[in-house]
């Protein structure tokens, strides 16, 4: 019998259609009604596990997913050996099926070509996004997915599809150790309006995953149903450098107790869609939640497989973004030494000490206001309010901090709609502070993402609803962290997500001046250094021992007494103001001061040549 070598699933593509398999899942759970993952069969019912896949083959599917989309030590709660054994046994349930159809296809097929289609059953190595709620999670889970990978590779995988992913964040890593090892799929998940979880839009989540040198196709799975699928592909520039996915839900399901319930009588509406995404310039389609075995025979009834000849590049040429100004607050301004000041935000509701030092700054040559988002995790005036007010009443360049611990993607980017239609431009992004501890048995910490997730949705606001004008934004440096490698390393991240400057903690120490100049070196970001003048020895030894990230030595605290007046105290904060100034003047791009108190007056002294 003839035995020509199977075609690889880049071959495939480059003349024909492909043609997934449905999803596991829901269609588990409509079979043998059980509430429990279905990745426990692999183990414990493997003769399920094969029963759907050879079910999804004789539909006509041509790629099986291995039963192990939620195979992980987080949504299995298993400690990692045993999901190691369950990767394996779903890789090799899925193998040995696609193996014995294949050979059961061909059985008695004598024309090449035949024998050819007939060998064209693929594997691809499921792997599902692994649930965390900490950030400091990140590290571990993205470890995971490398050891994932590293399994699945050792089984002999050499397809790959990472399925529902919100961003790209954690996966980076187990993608580079892939490699060219094997062909690597990413999908991604969108609600109906274009945006995933992590409150990137679809257009974003492309562009971000066809960078990425060793990703093979690129496209989206889950969360929309069919009609919105294709009006949300057919938005989207792709480069034409990446094969194409298209995986619709069957629609939008029910909840009935606490299970999906999907209505199965769309299933010529959903082919029908499924074969025009196809047409529009999909190359692998097939089914997501909802679907079954069904779903996919009707896709290979109506679908034309004829791989229409590819363009050698599509239009990605981007309109050429014209800005009406440059708004940030260091426009036009390179040649002098930036000058930020802070002020917080009232307890209450009485700003009246605000909005008086706001009036004494304005002809103090001042480039910008900044208000920090309820420091320490204690609640003060929205900043972002107070910042429109301060603006609206003194025509002063303003600048909130935004922090990610109180709100989700949505509100994010509604606050940050709000805040442009009233012409704010200028921000600061920081990951914020927890809760105080006694506090957190009533309040509780929200940390969707830190600083850098919010500077890669702001950056994606930036093309897409700003695209007019641009917002502008920056991040802070903590100098004082023990590893300075991993703080350099951090800055460099807020600048490959669009942050333009940077703003230290308060430098007191010439330790804190090297630490700041070596940063400076080697990120090349512009920088502008934390200046805090301490007006008594109280209010020294206050952010001494109760503010983290503020460093202030015994000498610091040598310069003043307790018995010193209001004036003698100023003046001291003035001197070392000045001093630090002068150790930095080589490599600042300005200075961000925060008064304690709001004391503004002292700005004028500091600033005296």
């Amino acid at each position: 019998m003839l035995q020509p070598k199977k075609m690889t699933i880049q071959e495939k593509v480059k003349t024909q259609k492909v043609l997934f398999d449905g999803a596991f899942g829901t269609y588990y759970a409509q079979v043998y009604d059980t509430k429990e993952l279905p990745e426990f069969a692999n183990t414990e019912h493997p003769e399920r596990v094969r029963k759907i896949h050879e079910e999804y083959i004789e539909a006509g599917a041509q790629i099986i997913r291995t039963n192990t989309f939620a195979t992980n030590t987080v949504s299995l709660n298993m400690p990692w050996e045993a999901v190691q054994d369950n990767i394996r046994q779903g890789y090799r349930l899925a193998k040995d099926v696609v193996q014995t159809k294949a050979v059961a296809q061909k059985k008695d097929v004598t024309n090449i070509n035949e024998v050819a289609r007939a060998q064209e059953l693929y594997v691809a190595a499921d792997i599902g996004q692994i649930p965390f709620e900490n950030q400091t999670n990140r590290e571990k889970i993205s470890q995971e997915y490398v050891e994932i990978c590293r399994t699945f590779l050792e089984e002999g995988a050499e397809i790959f599809v990472f399925e529902t992913f919100s961003d790209m964040e954690e996966i980076q890593d187990a993608i580079e150790f892939i490699g060219s090892k094997a062909f690597i799929i990413v999908q991604f998940s969108v609600n109906q309006f274009g945006y995933s979880q992590s409150g990137l839009s679809a257009r974003k989540l492309i562009e971000q995953a066809e960078k990425m040198e060793w990703v093979d196709a690129v496209g989206f799975n889950c969360g929309l149903g069919p009609g919105h699928m294709q009006q949300i592909l057919g938005r989207i520039a792709f480069s034409g450098k990446k094969i194409r996915t298209a995986l619709p839900n069957a629609g939008y399901p029910q909840i009935v107790s606490n299970r999906m319930i999907f209505d199965n009588k769309n299933l010529d509406y959903f082919a029908a869609k499924v074969s025009d995404i196809a047409a529009d310039g999909a190359d692998i389609v097939g089914g997501c939640c909802g679907t079954t075995p069904e779903y996919i025979r009707k896709i290979r009834e109506k679908i034309s497989f004829i791989q229409p000849e590819k363009a050698i590049a599509e239009n990605v040429a981007k309109e050429e973004t014209i800005l009406k100004k440059n708004s940030s607050f260091f426009a036009g301004k390179e040649e002098k030494k930036l000058i930020a000041v802070e002020l917080a935000p009232p307890l209450g509701s009485d700003d009246e000490k605000l909005m008086d030092a706001a009036h004494l700054l304005q002809k103090s040559g001042v480039d910008v206001l900044t208000f920090p988002d309820s420091p320490s995790g204690r609640t003060r005036a929205d900043s972002i309010l107070m910042a429109e007010k301060v603006a609206r009443e003194t025509g002063i360049c303003v600048m909130p901090h935004i922090c990610c611990r109180d709100k989700n993607a949505i509100a994010m980017r509604s606050q940050l709609l709000g805040s442009y239609i009233n012409h704010i431009r200028n921000f600061l992004v920081i990951t914020g502070d927890p809760i105080p501890t006694m506090a957190r048995g009533s309040v509780k910490s929200v940390f969707n993402f830190d600083s850098v997730g919010l500077m890669r949705i702001m950056n994606d606001m930036n093309e897409d609803q700003f695209r007019e004008e641009p917002i502008c934004y920056g991040g802070a440096i903590n100098q004082g962290r023990r590893n300075l490698e991993v703080e350099i390393g951090r800055v460099k991240k807020k600048m490959e997500a669009g942050a333009t400057f940077f703003l230290t903690q308060p430098i007191s120490t010439k330790e804190s001046v090297e630490r700041v100049r070596r940063i400076k070196q080697e990120t090349g970001a512009r920088i502008l250094c934390g200046i805090m003048p301490f007006v008594s020895l109280k209010n020294a030894t206050f952010m001494k021992n109760e503010m983290t990230g503020i460093d202030v030595t015994e000498e610091v605290l040598s310069r003043y007494r307790e018995d010193m007046t209001r004036e003698e105290g100023e003046q001291a904060g003035i001197q070392l103001a000045k001093e630090m100034m002068a150790l930095t003047d080589d490599f600042a791009d300005g200075y961000y001061f925060s008064f304690p108190f709001n004391r503004v007056g002292m700005l004028k002294a500091i600033l005296e040549k």
